[in-house]
């Protein structure tokens, strides 16, 4: 079984204040995309139970395969079962680093698929407990619409919002950035900024109305995420942010998006909303 877990980006993320169990609560709107990664799990009946032998392809994933929220997805849900042996790949696209959430997607694709597979009868609301144990983003993949994201990212609530008739340009500079890094220097507001409602009025107001208030750091570190961003609103995007933590910004163009030339270590992705 096969499926094509997606990546998202913000408009607007505002960190509000830090909490006493050393997470943050924020207020985002998170939209998902379709620049996707694949991953496919099947049953190898020749594996041992519990087994799981995970391979990967494309963008090289660095660190312990153990580690990553695929497997921790699997062995979550071995904790409440014995599972058959299962082969897992993923073909991985989506940047890492980059604040389009590919790796929390990644994970929670990951107990549904299997969820699916094995027909192990978890319900919604048990996969959103074991996706938020996964990682804060990781419930919002498994919304399948826009969503108001409150508290550490794990309260979601769904959404409209008219993006008809909008281009998005999506530029990746191919730095890595550490989320726990910005969050350590991002000064709280201290205040809600009310995004919903924001989102909801005029366009031309979203630039103002919608700040991502961990731009600020990373802009400080890595200078090209900000000329990138700059470079974007001289062409004409009416609204045009860094997704989630960075490194990877977005504009938002009516109708068709110009066509920009950018360094050769950079990736881009133009797509119609």
């Amino acid at each position: 079984m096969i499926t094509f877990p997606s990546a998202k980006i913000n408009l607007g993320l505002n960190v509000v204040r830090k909490r006493t169990d050393g997470y943050h609560d924020i207020e985002s709107i998170m939209v998902p995309i379709p620049l996707q990664d694949a991953l496919e799990v099947v049953v190898d009946s020749l594996l041992d139970s519990n087994e799981v032998v995970y391979t990967r392809s494309g963008t090289p994933i660095p660190g312990d395969p153990e580690q990553d929220l695929c497997m921790r997805a699997i062995r979550l849900l071995q904790k409440d079962r014995e599972l058959p042996g299962l082969r897992m790949h993923l073909h991985k696209n989506i940047p890492m680093g980059a604040g389009l959430g590919g790796g929390s997607s990644d994970g929670a694709q990951a107990l549904t698929l299997v969820n699916d597979l094995l027909q192990l009868g978890h319900d919604r609301d048990a996969l959103h407990h074991m996706a938020a144990a996964l990682g804060s983003d990781c419930p919002f993949f498994l919304m399948n619409g826009i969503c108001l994201s409150e508290g550490r990212g794990e309260k979601l609530s769904p959404i409209r919002i008219d993006l008809s008739g909008l281009t998005l340009l999506l530029v990746n500079p191919g730095l890595h950035v550490s989320t726990a890094t910005v969050y350590a220097n991002t000064t709280p507001s201290g205040k809600s900024m009310s995004f919903a409602e924001a989102a909801a009025g005029p366009r031309n107001t979203w630039q103002e109305q919608l700040p991502n208030t961990m731009e600020a750091a990373v802009l400080n570190a890595w200078p090209a995420v900000g000329e990138i961003k700059s470079r974007l609103l001289q062409a004409g995007a009416l609204y045009a942010a860094m997704s989630g933590s960075g490194s990877s910004v977005f504009g938002l163009f009516q109708g068709e998006a110009p066509a920009l030339n950018w360094p050769d270590t950079y990736r881009s992705w133009t797509i119609g909303l």
